[in-house]
């Protein structure tokens, strides 16, 4: 049972990924139409961000409340109908609207399902999961691609994927038997009351991981944002070219989720933090180092790989750091941290890119760096699994 469970998690992952990247991918196409300036596509991701921390930081009480496989039903139920309703809005205040229940649907499922993995299967099953995340966040811009060359317009590519989110919904509510353990787990119903954010923050290492997710993200992201413009800009390379090979960044956290997958059955998950700590610090290297454009190229695709096995493995760890019962209090706040640095650290950057220079990218994720290496550190001696 657990493994027929363990394939509609996997298929949930992917299409989870699916609408990710369907605004950036749609937003050239839908701006003019609405009437808006290009940037408000950062009205629309910050409301959706927004609403990942609220529901994030709400979501130990809905999952002691109903459950991790409820939880996860209603909010791919949520996210399907926000999705449907961008595919019919006609005015700009329309796709705000739908951005409310949108971001509270995505931040509930990813704490809910990221929890029970970490409870219940292996840590190569969460790099795996993460990694087909990516394959359906690199899929959902191709489907509205798809939908923009056929001549249906973006709103057809939002319906399409609306119409998997549907599907996926109807998998999952017949899976609902299949979610229920012999023994009902501690962090879900019946057990003890669920911790508020006062509580948590006092938990010996929450500040840490904490933290430390925040500065992951803001590594992440930062460098997904901006790689193109430091390679342009500052490296020479062509924009076309710089546009290109940035994607080198977001194949090696695919490739490298999968072989994290394999190197999880050897190494435990805080040792895979570290190597992958050690790999983006190398990656920075060869930014820094006066190697040309194509040691940087190179640097980009390592900070990728690098950036791999982090998000997976700490979510994993966290029933070892802290036990099972708070688990899910504990990711529900490492998921609002990690929008946070995720909404709050690539625009700083823009802005130290614009008033100071662009050359000070390496520079910045290497400071952001050393501070998540510092508080995961600190996360191991506060009494978690530090092997």
């Amino acid at each position: 049972m657990l493994h027929l469970l363990l394939a509609v998690i996997y298929l949930s992952f992917i299409s989870l990924g699916l609408p990710d990247a369907l605004l950036g991918a749609a937003w050239p196409t839908m701006y003019g139409e609405f009437g808006v300036p290009v940037s408000y596509a950062g009205v629309i991701s910050m409301i959706i961000a927004v609403g990942t921390i609220v529901s994030s930081l709400q979501s130990d009480r809905l999952t002691r409340r109903l459950g991790a496989g409820k939880v996860t039903a209603v909010s791919v139920g949520m996210t399907a109908a926000a999705i449907f309703g961008f595919s019919v809005s006609h005015s700009f205040w329309m796709l705000c609207l739908w951005a409310v229940p949108y971001g509270l649907g995505a931040g509930s499922v990813d704490a809910a399902l990221n929890n029970y993995v970490a409870l219940h299967y292996a840590s190569r099953h969460m790099s795996w999961l993460h990694c087909m995340w990516g394959v359906g966040a690199s899929l959902g811009p191709y489907i509205m691609g798809y939908a923009l060359t056929g001549g249906g317009g973006w709103n057809i590519g939002y319906r399409y994927i609306a119409l998997l989110q549907v599907v996926l919904t109807v998998v999952l509510v017949l899976s609902l038997p299949l979610w229920k353990t012999p023994a009902k787990d501690a962090a879900e119903e019946g057990g003890s009351p669920a911790l508020s954010l006062g509580q948590i923050l006092r938990i010996p290492g929450a500040k840490a991981v904490m933290v430390t997710f925040f500065c992951y993200c803001a590594v992440e992201q930062t460098a997904g944002l901006w790689a193109s413009s430091y390679l342009a800009l500052h490296k020479g390379v062509p924009a076309e070219t710089a546009a290109g090979f940035a994607s080198l960044f977001f194949i090696g956290i695919t490739v490298g989720r999968a072989l994290s997958g394999f190197l999880t059955m050897k190494l435990s998950d805080s040792r895979m933090v570290r190597l992958g700590q050690g790999i983006i610090a190398v990656g920075i290297a060869a930014f820094l180092l006066p190697l040309g454009a194509h040691a940087a190229l190179v640097g980009l695709l390592l900070i990728g790989l690098g950036c791999a096995p982090i998000y997976p493995c700490i979510i994993h760890s966290t029933p070892a750091h802290f036990g099972a019962e708070k688990s899910q209090a504990i990711i529900g706040v490492q998921m609002a941290s990690a929008y946070m640095g995720t909404c709050l650290m690539p625009p700083l950057f823009g802005l130290i890119a614009n008033h100071i220079t662009v050359s000070l990218f390496p520079f910045y994720l290497l400071a952001i760096l050393i501070l998540m290496v510092f508080m995961h550190e600190a996360l191991l001696k506060s009494g978690g699994n530090g092997s």
